[in-house]
This record gives C-alpha cells, structure tokens and sequence, in this order.
C-alpha cells in the first residue's frame, strides 16, 4: 500500500516514469532527488503500450516485470541520464508492456511516490495535460508529482518573500489532512517554507428574489481574518509536528487555482488535494482546481489522495491530508 501497512514508508520505492521524451527526462531527474532526500530507492519504469485490450494484457505483464530489462532505448537514456545523479545500487528499471495509463495508476500502490512529466512522446503538439499524468492523478493512490514543461508563464501575484517555498492549497470550508502533510514534510527536507494559500470567494452573492442576486453587506478584510484564523487552526497540528519549517499565510479573494498558478511562479513545488469519494460521486476525480492547476503551474505540481476518514495525518508525506482552496464543494 502507499501509505499505512506493514512495510515503512523509508522502503517504498520512488517510480519514475519515462517514454524518452525530454519532459519524462526532467521528470527523471525530480525523481532521482526526491529519492535521495528521501533515503528511498528509486525505480524507473518505461511502459510501451500494447495493442491488447486492457485490463487483461495489464493483469498479465504487472504479474512478471523483468528485473532489469535489455534491449530498451527509452530505458538506456534513462540510465545514461541518471549516470552522475544517483548511486546505481540504489536504482532498479523496469519494462512494461501494456496501458500507460492503467500500469502507473497500479503501480502507485507499491510506492511512495510516483512522478511523471506533463505530457510524454505519445501526446499531441497542442495537449497541455497528457493521458497518462491525467490518469496517474486522479487514479493513483499514493502522491503523484506532474514536472511541466520550462518556461511555463503565469500571471503576476504578490511578489513572495525569498527563499524556497512548497505552496499549498487549503481548503478551509472542508479541509482534509493530506495536502498539508505531505508539503510540510517536503518543505522538511528541502529546508523551505510553507506558504499556505486559503482564498475565499469574493464578491459573496445573495438571494433576493427568485432569479436575482444582490452583494450581501459584509466586510470583506472581516472575511478574510476569519478565514486567516481558520487557516491557522486547520495548520496547527503540521506546524507542531515541524517547529523547523516556516509557514506564510496568503488569504487572498477570488479564483482558489488562479492565485495557486500564480504564487507557483519560482515556487519548489505546488501540492494540491484531490476529491474525496462521496456516496453520489464514488468515481475517483481531480476537481477543477487541480486540473487548473496541472495545466498551468510553473512549479512541479504533487496531487496527494485524500486520507479515507479525513483524518489529520501522519506527516510522513505520503498522501495523509486533503486540502486545496477550492470552494462549494469542488475539491480537486
């Protein structure tokens, strides 16, 4: 399992994804530090996609993976890639024959983590958003970090103190442990801050008449103290559990994923929710928050499961918390 289990977390394997493309190569070489700072081993898995239906040609080859397969160029630049990176004792590969999208989603249950670039060789000139990172997202169940394209541009917001930030969306109407979990750990280990963002939606409308709207009467810098000190509670338990890492507020009015793209600008990382189950939408799903936020982030963007009860986490950065500053109800 990613998260839980007999088996520690220390152990689980980073997978990294690659086709060959430069991005999966870029994604490659996030993979292989994020491993490092993890003290984790970290494997690399080339997937060629098979004429066979699925899910049955999958079933077959996820049952047999070759320990170290030849005769693979994708798998060839990797290791070349990764000559000068990582320890090659800490380095496994793996050639899978099958549905990209169906065998990383699987194998995101034996790993900690699972990292992918934004769109691979099979895509389209003009896709943002591969098949397969959609896929890995919202199907995967433990983290699966999106390394975008360079040079991505985003709108200009409020210019960031400096130093290395992990940005993370909170959800303050109905927020869930594992979004923060996981940034506060990562923030750990790259010796950066949090820089928590909790918009609210503005202007707030209401009810006149059947069909009408008119702007209630509320202060909107009252608003945003409330939800600061919401923010505050809902990030005690993780600034508690990391005395070490810094922690920046931004309360901001308006679009939770516009103001998200917009402080990943020069950011470490993005870390967003995805939704939680619900008894009339069981589907897993991203939310349009997070798949805004995929398709345009500057920054490297971790999509983290929600925790099954809600629960606060356990801070080890696997995927134990749900936040994403989105609102009524629409979780990423």
């Amino acid at each position: 399992m990613c998260a839980g289990g007999e088996e520690s977390m220390s152990t689980l394997p980073v997978i990294a994804a690659v086709d060959g493309s430069e991005g999966s190569l870029r994604a490659l070489d996030w993979a292989a530090a994020a491993a490092g700072a993890r003290g984790a081993p970290l494997r690399v898995v080339h997937v060629r996609r098979d004429a066979l239906p699925a899910p049955w040609a999958q079933l077959e080859v996820l049952a047999s993976v070759p320990p170290d397969p030849v005769d693979d160029e994708v798998l060839d630049r990797a290791r070349a890639r990764l000559a000068d990176r990582a320890d090659p004792s800490t380095v496994a590969y793996a050639g899978l024959t099958g549905a990209p999208e169906a065998a990383l989603s699987e194998l995101g249950r034996s790993a900690q983590l699972l990292v992918l670039g934004s769109r691979g060789r099979g895509g389209f000139a003009g896709l943002v958003l591969g098949s397969s990172s959609m896929a890995a997202a919202r199907d995967a169940e433990c983290p699966v970090v999106v390394v975008p394209p360079p040079g991505r541009e985003v709108h200009e917001g409020p210019s960031p103190a400096p130093g290395p930030r992990v940005v993370v969306g909170l959800h303050i109407d109905n927020p869930d442990g594992a979004p923060l979990a996981f940034a506060f750990a990562e923030a750990g280990r790259r010796g950066a801050r949090v820089q928590v963002v909790a918009a609210y939606p503005w202007p707030l409308r209401g009810w006149t008449a059947p069909g009408d709207f008119s702007p209630p009467v509320i202060d909107p810098d009252a608003v945003a103290r409330e939800t600061r000190t919401l923010a505050e509670r809902s990030t005690a338990p993780h600034r508690e559990r990391h005395p070490d890492v810094d922690v920046e507020f931004t309360v901001p009015a308006g679009d939770a994923a516009g103001h998200l793209v917009a402080a990943s600008e020069d950011a470490e990382l993005v870390v967003v929710g995805r939704h939680r189950r619900r008894l009339l939408a069981p589907a897993r799903m991203l939310g349009s928050v997070t798949h805004a936020v995929l398709l345009h982030a500057a920054s490297p963007v971790a999509v983290v499961p929600p925790t099954p009860d809600g629960s606060v986490g356990n801070g080890t950065g696997s995927g134990t918390e749900h936040t994403d500053g989105n609102k009524d109800g629409d979780e990423p």
